[in-house]
């Protein structure tokens, strides 16, 4: 029911919101005529009223052209590898002939599409061969799809590891960073070929019994009970994955912005403020995140419910007691995936601790092929966007690529 009333009620808006776009379009062309304060004013509310809305289709990357090796403004265009029911193995191809080593990004499943690692492309386009994990929103899946648990997670993992071949290395960001340490040990087991070089985990939830955070506390707060009656529901009649239970992403949207409710205000006043006093440039920044952040996905029940009692209430891995397919999972089978760890200092989401965890699940890892990054100064977000990532982040990662080939 709360999916349908709150679909009702996005469409009963829209008219608004379309209003407001087609004023604002009228307002552009009378620009250069008219450029009094109550004009910029109205422009400016019209222009945060367009933006306050949440969307469900995957925004556009956006990266035509990067800088690679001494080339500038290669070009770059996307084309799918590899494509399963929830996700697509995406390709950054470029125009660019010499190799470089191929480097597939897990990207989280939490809420947010894969552009969320938009910054994060771009910057790792300029020396290796760019893969992405592109998550389908759940209630664009046919229900004859069928079911996508944390098991199927893994077996995506596994498979795209295998569809690029070996040598390729992997940087999995928050949540994933459990599946794809499972996943490098579940192929080093296995003896698999394609099993990672590399393996870089940034900000992840390894072992959340560390320095426990709001977050947490959340996902323990109540029995998986609980959570399947209030937080799971149906795709509305209408949608192509009608009748399909999910973890809609507009929950988990209120959740996370009512947890810093007075940042996201001060925000869109700031917004507000550049765009009435025609400082687009300033205003620009703050409309791209939340053009970005206001993009949502909807998660398959069985995958959030299952990350909830795997990850965030078991911490399976952490003990020891993970199972997958019937087996359980040993990191300690890792023996020639070198691991690289990244914490950022200020992280609110994922604590100082919980990912450097899996240095010690890794015991037989030689020491030459384990590094923790922790830089100081940044938040969740931080670790993976931003000045210090493409600054400070990156190199430790770039490095220890170019270090195991």
């Amino acid at each position: 029911m709360l999916y349908q009333a709150y679909h009702a009620t996005a469409a009963a808006l829209e008219p608004l919101r379309m209003a407001a776009r087609m004023a604002l379009a009228g307002g552009e062309t009378l620009k250069p005529f008219n450029r009094s304060c109550a004009s910029q004013s109205a422009a400016a509310f019209l222009e945060v009223a367009s933006r306050t809305t949440v969307t469900h289709t995957r925004p556009a990357y956006g990266i035509d052209h990067v800088d690679a090796g001494n080339r500038k403004n290669v070009p770059v265009w996307e084309e799918v590898t590899h494509a399963l029911p929830f996700c697509d193995l995406l390709h950054f191809a470029k125009d660019y002939a010499a190799p470089q080593p191929k480097l597939l990004l897990i990207a989280p499943l939490s809420g947010h599409f894969a552009t969320i690692l938009r910054s994060t492309v771009e910057t790792c386009l300029r020396d290796h061969d760019v893969y992405i994990t592109d998550w389908k929103n759940a209630r664009d899946v046919p229900v004859s799809a069928g079911a996508f648990g944390f098991d199927d997670f893994i077996d995506y993992v596994i498979q795209f590891l295998q569809v690029l071949g070996p040598d390729t290395h992997v940087m999995a960001v928050c949540q994933p960073c459990v599946q794809a340490l499972a996943a490098a040990a579940i192929m080093a087991e296995d003896k698999d070929p394609a099993a990672p070089r590399s393996l870089t985990l940034m900000a992840g939830p390894v072992d959340v019994r560390i320095n426990p955070t709001a977050v947490n506390a959340l996902a323990t707060s109540h029995d998986l009970e609980w959570f399947e009656q209030n937080l799971i529901h149906l795709v509305p009649f209408g949608l192509p994955g009608a009748g399909r239970r999910v973890y809609p992403g507009f929950v988990q949207l209120m959740a996370f912005v009512s947890m810093n409710s007075q940042r996201h205000v001060n925000a869109h006043r700031e917004m507000y403020e550049h765009l009435a006093h025609d400082q687009r440039d300033q205003a620009q920044s703050i409309m791209n995140f939340y053009d970005e952040y206001f993009a949502v996905i909807d998660l398959a029940a069985e995958f959030y419910i299952e990350t909830v009692d795997r990850v965030f209430q078991g911490a399976d891995l952490a003990r020891g007691q993970l199972m997958y397919r019937g087996r359980k999972v040993d990191p300690g089978a890792i023996r020639r995936t070198a691991l690289l760890t990244i914490e950022g200092e200020r992280d609110d989401i994922c604590a100082v601790g919980q990912t450097a965890a899996a240095h010690d699940l890794c015991r037989n890892l030689r020491p030459h092929l384990k590094q923790h990054h922790l830089q100081p100064g940044v938040g969740h977000y931080g670790t993976f966007s931003g000045k210090k990532w493409n600054g400070q982040i990156y190199p430790v990662v770039k490095s220890l690529i170019l270090a195991t080939g």
